[in-house]
């Protein structure tokens, strides 16, 4: 699948932060559950990988992917580990290069219209708009809908339940990122039902 395809999955992409890999398959089959596939696993941790791994290999209804991809080197452990996507907070030349050369879906995140020039110069037209929240909202997004008709964005950080739609109701939004859906407390405590329900709720949302 495509960047963009992926991406349209759902309406929500849920950010997820793993302390213990053993979490990573009755989570991914949680968010499964209540209708989410597109899940990003953040390299925040040293369970990362070994959790993208472990969806990969154990679930394969979801579409694991990783998140806080800082080089070229977490682009290829990445793949190794079985992901199939990669999503990165911000876009480093280096960065933009080695996911041009690769084979691995690859989302870049921009907080300006210059960012979003160079990541779409490198070849890249679905971006992740982070953070969100900080960097104006679906305000910005509207605003650089005018010079950008074909950037699509995952507008996240700062999005929550109550202010996703109005990100979803932009055109040129793909879909959302936000951890709301699989909070961290809620892996770590095995509260698999409840992410279950975040999940049904998140997936229920109009796009």
């Amino acid at each position: 699948m495509t960047i963009e395809e992926i991406l349209k999955l759902g309406p929500v992409m849920p950010v997820v932060t793993i302390d213990a890999a053993e979490h990573a398959v009755p989570l991914a089959r949680a968010l499964v559950a209540g209708g989410v596939r597109a899940i990003e696993i953040t390299l925040r941790t040293a369970a990362g990988l070994a959790a993208i791994r472990a969806i990969a290999q154990a679930v394969p209804e979801a579409v694991p992917g990783a998140g806080t991809v800082l080089t070229g080197a977490d682009l290829d452990a990445a793949a190794d580990a079985g992901a199939k996507f990669a999503v990165s907070p911000g876009a480093t030349r280096d960065l933009l290069a080695a996911a041009a050369s690769g084979a691995l879906p690859y989302l870049p995140a921009i907080a300006t219209a210059s960012e979003l020039m160079a990541a779409m110069e490198a070849g890249f037209t679905a971006v992740k708009f982070f953070p969100a929240a900080q960097a104006g909202g679906p305000a910005a997004l509207k605003s650089l809908a005018g010079p950008f008709p074909a950037a699509r964005f995952c507008p996240t950080g700062g999005v929550e339940a109550k202010t996703a739609p109005d990100y979803l109701a932009l055109a040129n939004v793909l879909c959302v990122g936000g951890s709301w859906i699989a909070p961290r407390e809620a892996i770590a405590a095995g509260d698999f039902g409840r992410i279950e329900q975040l999940a049904r709720e998140a997936a229920a949302l109009a796009r």
